[in-house]
């Protein structure tokens, strides 16, 4: 005879026949009988996994067991044992039905595919966005991600619309975060995670995560991403709930998990890499009084090592946005890689610096920004000629509001809309060209022209004119400082 071992409590089973119409034939007690066949004789001599159901072979004849839990079953010709069929079930936390993972591959995302279908009892798809990190880091995803326990990785090339959609209308608006900080991973954050949102659509997910840290600014920016675009989505994040709380712990969790660990040599620094900037935190930077290594740096020359002869480079810009250079016009995302591959063999855009996180702390940051501190230089010197004085005050009031909202992680804000629909406006005059000369991690504007310009030379001239009587002057002045003269004359007693 025959044993089934079930791994439930229930008492309750129901029985039913799992084979071609052709074959069955039903008795009245709610087990269904066939013949033999060669699906079965198949199952005879392995284990089922089928979902939500055993398959047990009983002499020639084969039941399809449906119980309220798992039941494990390995089927032979002649006896039945134990067999585990994971049937969907809810995790220790809670339960999911399908989340989309933001994924890199690396050790903690790794881990974290497992952990979600343990805790939550969820399929997990992987999504890697690429914004421009480099080929390298998206080699092998596919593998690693199935590897760790996820049904599928979706890969999107994300590049010409981060820097369409999101770095050019920051270039355009001059944001810029406490003086230095030129928004690289502010502004790939909410692009990656309205990609997931799209995806999460695309495949019935009920759920996203992500693997930021409970300490940085990341973790706000997918999140409130999430809320702006799809609000009933379920959010996890595995850094705030689970009990991992290093690279050891996490390697010991994949080990007990048989995800493979990756073997990539582990960096010292933290880093995040897009087609717009390279940042690196953490070992010897957290000191700020510690000189940055050479050996750090990857996108950038030293200046010191960088070439004896400068070079001169043009960008053509239309309407406050770059579309050419040096007269060749290019894609966002083209003409952002060619100015990176310039700029970082001159040594432009380190920068040093220490910020303020969204979450309260201070932080130390160096970041390599070749191509964005070319098109800044570039886009600010030809506003120089558009704007005038008080239009342009009023967008560098604006600008630091702009660059907080993006670092905060609220870019589909209406404020940053409203915002970036006034910077549209006044920049539509903003067209021309400026010629830059890099040389040895400096950036210095030679020249700049526009057919918009509010310069006038017949104006501007010391030579005297038509149009300025420089008479004229007396009368402004004596205008111009009236409270001044009077609050003097008060305080003389006159």
């Amino acid at each position: 005879m025959a044993q089934l071992k079930a791994v439930s409590s229930s008492s309750s089973l129901n029985l039913s026949v799992h084979v071609p119409k052709r074959d069955l034939f039903l008795c009245s007690n709610n087990v269904s009988f066939a013949k033999k066949s060669a699906l079965f004789q198949e199952l005879g001599a392995g284990k089922s996994e089928l979902q939500g159901d055993a398959v047990v072979s009983i002499r020639g004849n084969a039941l399809r067991v449906h119980c309220n839990k798992g039941i494990q079953v390995v089927a032979s010709s002649d006896k039945v044992t134990e067999v585990y069929e994971a049937t969907k079930t809810k995790g220790l936390r809670g339960k999911l039905n399908k989340v989309v993972l933001a994924y890199s591959g690396g050790l903690d995302t790794s881990v974290i595919v497992p952990w979600l279908r343990e805790n939550y009892g969820c399929e997990v798809v992987c999504f890697t966005a690429d914004v421009g990190q480099g080929v390298g880091e998206l080699e092998g995803l596919e593998q690693k991600a199935k590897a760790s326990g996820a049904c599928q990785l979706v890969v999107k090339d994300l590049q010409e619309e981060f820097v369409r959609d999101f770095i050019f209308p920051c270039l355009r608006a001059g944001a810029i975060y406490e003086r230095k900080y030129l928004l690289g991973t502010s502004m790939a954050r909410p692009v990656i995670a309205k990609a997931m949102v799209d995806v999460a659509k695309e495949v019935g997910a009920d759920a996203v995560a992500h693997g930021c840290t409970g300490k940085g600014n990341d973790q706000v920016r997918f999140e409130l991403t999430f809320f702006a675009l799809n609000p009933e989505l379920n959010v996890v994040a595995p850094w705030r709930e689970w009990d991992i709380t290093g690279r050891e712990d996490a390697i010991e969790y994949a080990k007990k998990h048989n995800v493979p660990v990756p073997v990539t040599k582990k960096s010292i620094y933290s880093r995040d890499r897009n087609l717009w900037h390279l940042s690196h935190e953490g070992d010897i930077l957290e000191d700020p009084a510690n000189e940055p290594k050479e050996d750090m740096y990857m996108m950038s020359t030293s200046p010191e090592a960088a070439p004896e002869k400068p070079e001169y480079v043009e960008i053509g810009i239309v309407a406050g946005l770059p579309v050419s250079v040096n007269g060749e016009k290019l894609s966002p995302a083209s003409l952002l890689s060619c100015l990176n591959e310039i700029g970082g063999k001159h040594g432009i855009g380190r920068i040093d610096m220490v910020e303020n996180r969204l979450v309260g702390m201070k932080s130390r940051g160096v970041y390599e920004t070749p191509g964005g501190t070319i098109l800044f230089t570039a886009v600010r010197e030809l506003e120089s000629l558009t704007l005038d004085r008080e239009t342009m005050q009023v967008k560098d009031s604006l600008a630091l509001k702009y660059a907080e909202l993006v670092y905060a992680g609220r870019w589909f804000d209406p404020l940053r809309e409203s915002m970036d629909a006034f910077m549209e406006k006044i920049t539509e005059t903003t067209t021309g060209s400026v010629r830059l000369k890099l040389y040895k991690g400096s950036v210095s504007v030679v020249s700049r022209t526009s057919p918009k310009s509010l310069y006038r030379e017949d104006i501007s001239s010391f030579e005297s004119g038509q149009i300025y009587d420089q008479a004229d002057a007396a009368g402004f002045i004596r205008l111009y400082g009236l409270p001044m003269r009077v609050r003097a004359m008060l305080e003389k007693g006159i």
